[in-house]
């Protein structure tokens, strides 16, 4: 099965912004209020990103697992490796009709290269070029075959999430307040998907709606963390993304990526953690559009 991230409209198709109704008349204003910052701080966020590239080291493993009424110690789908290092650029390119979308170029796996290191995929954009998109696009898929495990996914991007909270797509979502710990970096705000088709569909087409929470800075809506779960009766994902401060560029990027997929009943799932680093600066001037 394979989990993949879907980004277009359906004709016609009109869901309404709605903010959960909490006990207290002050908590929904907060709420309202604080998610207009988080949109505001997002989409600047994609512009002032979408010029950066980034060096993500990302591991995956697989691990066995408690399931009740499992015996197995094999994950199914067969052999292949239990566990690989994979190195990558990683970027934000913006779509003319689809917004920012995330790539990843993957040049060196377990210590050996997978392509000369030339920063490619920030080159193909550099070039740009009427083909440009489909490359990269080529270059993704390319980069997914390279995941362990027996679930095939797309959505293992750092920057996923923080799709939910722009114009573009807020209004798919309910969000209201979540626990106040003080140990928790910002407010804590519970999101779930109400808006069909939904963002996450399966390879087969089936929508998968998701869930989770952000923990967003009161003061100027910056993202310090998210967690995201998609579930259903075919397939189990969460995946949590911490950003911290880089002074070179002056922005919060993702710092570290922690994941987890398996199946149902499955005592095997696949765990994974990427790390950011060597965030630089280039430009990217095209209006090609991806070939639908």
């Amino acid at each position: 099965m394979r989990t993949a991230s879907r980004v277009t409209h359906r004709a016609g198709l009109a869901v309404a912004f709605v903010l959960v109704v909490t006990n207290v008349a002050a908590a929904q204003t907060d709420v309202a209020a604080l998610i207009e910052r988080a949109v505001a701080y997002v989409e600047r966020f994609q512009q002032n990103f979408g010029s950066v590239v980034s060096e993500e080291r990302y591991e995956q493993r697989l691990r066995r697992i408690a399931v009740p009424g499992s015996t197995s110690v094999q994950q199914r789908g067969g052999g292949g490796p239990q566990e690989t290092t994979l190195v990558s650029d990683f970027l934000l390119v913006e779509v003319k009709g689809e917004g920012w979308l995330p790539f990843r170029d993957v040049f060196e796996r377990d210590g050996k290269p997978v392509r000369d290191r030339e920063e490619r995929l920030a080159s193909i954009f550099l070039k740009g070029g009427r083909n440009a998109f489909d490359q990269a696009r080529a270059v993704m898929d390319e980069g997914a075959r390279y995941n362990i495990g027996n679930i095939n996914r797309n959505i293992n991007t750092p920057t996923l999430t923080l799709a939910f909270l722009t114009e573009r797509h807020r209004q798919r979502f309910e969000f209201k307040l979540g626990k106040r710990d003080d140990s928790d970096p910002g407010v804590e705000i519970e999101f779930r998907e109400t808006g069909r088709p939904t963002f996450v569909a399966t390879t087969g087409g089936r929508d998968l709606p998701v869930s989770g929470r952000f923990w967003i800075n009161e003061s100027d809506g910056t993202v310090l963390r998210s967690e995201l779960d998609a579930v259903d009766t075919g397939v189990e994902a969460h995946i949590t993304v911490t950003y911290q401060k880089d002074e070179g560029i002056g922005l919060f990027v993702p710092a570290r990526m922690e994941e987890r997929y398996r199946r149902p009943r499955d005592p095997i799932e696949v765990y994974g953690v990427a790390m950011y680093s060597r965030f630089r600066r280039f430009q990217v001037s095209t209006s090609e559009e991806l070939a639908k």
